[in-house]
């Protein structure tokens, strides 16, 4: 039985360094949203945080100011949609048959 426990803890050691492996990976990785045929584009690292937002000249219109916010809003949202789904991609393999709710 203490052979079991043992063999398990070491199991479990190895899949922390591997998860935390992951999370390091994915916090570097970067991610790129474009809306609007390419006028504004927001990028992110892994963590969430919005590296640049590009807009394009030509959508600047001073009479228009909400249409670029629009876009703007958009493009993030997107581009946090990309880093949710690589990192429920990329951590799910470790939570996968376990009930761990709220984990990532």
């Amino acid at each position: 039985m203490k052979g079991n426990m043992g063999n398990m803890m070491k199991q479990m050691q190895q899949m922390q360094k591997k998860m935390m492996k992951a999370q390091e990976e994915l916090a570097v990785m970067e991610f790129e949203a474009s809306v609007g045929g390419g006028v504004v584009t927001a990028k992110a690292d892994g963590t969430k945080k919005i590296t640049a937002i590009e807009i394009q000249e030509d959508v600047v219109d001073p009479d228009d100011v909400e249409m670029l916010e629009d876009l703007m809003v958009a493009a993030v949202n997107d581009v946090l949609k990309q880093v949710d789904e690589k990192t429920e991609a990329t951590m799910g393999k470790f939570t996968k048959g376990m009930n761990l709710p709220g984990m990532f």
